[in-house]
């Protein structure tokens, strides 16, 4: 499931696997259907 955080005004959507934070709720969406709750191999 992904979750809504304000930061800085703005609203982001974070997966709630791995905790990777996003501003469109569909990139959110399909990022969270795909994602294995590993650290991912770059710098968020």
């Amino acid at each position: 499931m992904v979750s809504t955080t304000e930061r800085d005004g703005t609203t982001w959507y974070e997966c709630e696997r791995c905790g990777m934070l996003f501003d469109d709720r569909g990139d959110a969406d399909r990022h969270e259907a795909n994602c294995d709750a590993e650290e991912p191999t770059y710098i968020q």
